[in-house]
């Protein structure tokens, strides 16, 4: 670590502690050179994998996007604003944990799937339909029946 005053390499760490707050380590820390003490601060960063486009475009994951998303498929639906947070807070949580520098826009799509499946029927149908392009009435029906064989088999194991 350099000296924020001389710019000289060699620092050495007089005390160590963690941040009041749990989320950093407070370094005290005195330059080898001109004697001057002063604090650093040790934090984790974590940043979100790039999404990649269906066209290859390269784009920052955005919050607003994923949660527009959510609000569209959930619009007039009984739906809770906590829920919807929590859903958000779910799908960034995948992400970071994925590890991936990189997700593909389809990762993102059936990770939004499977909250609103979760969240609400309606709202999954909906999303589903644009997101997998559905071209007739066959392909709804597919989805609806999806839907309905997963809520017949959780009523019948309970």
């Amino acid at each position: 670590m350099k000296c924020p005053f001389c710019q000289h390499e060699d620092t050495q760490v007089l005390e160590t502690r963690v941040s009041e707050e749990g989320d950093a380590i407070r370094r005290r820390r005195r330059c080898g050179k001109c004697d001057k003490r002063f604090t650093t601060f040790e934090r984790v960063e974590l940043s979100m994998p790039i999404i990649v486009k269906k066209n290859g475009m390269r784009t920052e994951y955005a919050a607003s996007k994923l949660r527009g998303s959510l609000m569209l498929a959930l619009r007039k639906r009984p739906v809770a604003a906590e829920s919807i947070d929590m859903a958000v807070s779910s799908i960034e949580e995948k992400l970071l944990t994925s590890g991936l520098r990189e997700v593909d826009s389809g990762f993102v799509g059936e990770l939004v799937m499977q909250e609103l499946k979760r969240l609400d029927k309606v709202a999954y149908i909906r999303f589903a339909s644009v997101y997998k392009n559905f071209e007739d009435l066959n392909e709804f029906q597919e989805a609806i029946a999806e839907v309905g064989h997963e809520r017949k088999g959780r009523k019948a194991s309970s």
